[in-house]
């Protein structure tokens, strides 16, 4: 099998930790040009990610990276902004996880206007990295996202910045 299912106990599956935020754009969430402030989005989707991280490897948690972001669309004043996240592929101590965000029409609509991947470390008490528990693939898009997150996980080695 593909993911740490058969090697860590008490692995997990993806829908334990999936985690939902809604928003409603207002006025102090807005840019210059009337548009959802690109920061305030990425807070609110750091947010989501460190609570998909937190409920999987019941520790606190920290981002170690934001491997891709995209803003595909914008979100306007009084959109409903829907932002949900999932764990995707797990590590020793890290987790990615992806954040995908809509705006949600009134009729129920959602159209993706970003999607994130974002690293986190589980961290013990000291903070220090602990390990975190496997992760257990139950559907073909979970183990799509477990062998693409493999690959994002090869590239991020490559690129990992040492110490100075």
């Amino acid at each position: 099998m593909n993911n740490k299912s058969d090697v860590t106990p008490g692995a997990k599956y993806v829908s334990e930790s999936k985690t939902e935020r809604v928003e409603i754009v207002l006025f102090e969430h807005l840019n210059g040009f009337s548009r959802l402030f690109g920061g305030k989005l990425v807070e609110w989707i750091d947010v989501v990610a460190a609570v998909v991280a937190r409920r999987h490897s019941n520790c606190n948690v920290t981002t170690a990276s934001v491997d891709n972001l995209q803003f595909k669309k914008p979100a306007y004043m009084n959109d409903t902004v829907l932002i949900q996240g999932c764990m995707t592929y797990v590590g020793r101590t890290s987790m990615e996880v992806r954040v995908d965000t809509y705006v949600e029409r009134l009729d129920g609509e959602k159209n993706l206007i970003n999607r994130a991947y974002l690293v986190l470390v589980a961290l013990d008490e000291n903070e220090n990295p602990v390990q975190v528990p496997g992760l257990i693939l139950t559907t073909d898009e979970e183990r799509d996202e477990w062998d693409a997150g493999v690959r994002r996980h090869a590239l991020r080695k490559q690129r990992r910045i040492d110490k100075y």
